[in-house]
């Protein structure tokens, strides 16, 4: 009986499918995860929750939104990272605020104002800690033309930049409502 020339290659068949079926498995999970991040940096998706639309209102009125350039900001732009790590780890802390709009905690304006002020501190502290780069991917002190801005915000920009501070430094509620702080009453 002649010997069958494929028999020696039958047991390298089964890791070679194993290996392809993990490879593509792996790829249809990749292409997954970046669709879902995709996706939840959508304005729509962040506003999607009652408590984003009180702010989603203010935003819509700056110069964030509308201006004469006609370039708009959405809300990834300002609050997600385009680095992987760092985007991750936002969406891990934003996942904080979906959890509190479902249980309640701040799905109406009245009690999403109460907490408003610990909120905004924890954006700003986040911006402060990471020097604005979400704001520094669109505005760079190196582009800037002073000529160009009033005389005093020119000033201002090339002392910071001497200095080396930080966008919301100055810069807190250019595209949301400054929050009252809290009373000290309470």
């Amino acid at each position: 009986m002649p010997r069958n020339p494929f028999a020696s290659a039958r047991p390298m068949i089964r890791p070679m499918i194993v290996v392809t079926l993990g490879a593509l498995g792996g790829a249809a999970l990749t292409l997954l995860a970046s669709e879902a991040l995709h996706r939840t940096n959508t304005q729509a998706f962040c506003v999607s929750c009652h408590s984003m639309q009180t702010v989603f209102e203010e935003h819509r009125h700056s110069q964030h939104y509308r201006n004469p350039s006609g370039v708009m900001a959405t809300c990834a732009d300002c609050h997600v990272p385009e680095a992987l790590g760092p985007q991750l780890v936002a969406k891990v802390v934003a996942a904080r605020d979906v959890v509190h709009e479902v249980l309640g905690t701040i799905d109406t304006p009245e009690k999403f104002e109460a907490r408003r002020w610990r909120l905004a501190g924890i954006v700003w502290r986040k911006m402060e800690a990471t020097d604005s780069r979400e704001c520094r991917a669109c505005h760079a002190f190196s582009q800037m033309d002073y000529e160009k801005q009033g005389r005093r915000t020119a000033k201002r920009h090339q002392r910071a930049e001497r200095e080396g501070r930080t966008c919301i430094a100055c810069h807190k509620g250019v595209a949301h409502r400054l929050p009252e702080p809290p009373s000290d009453s309470a």
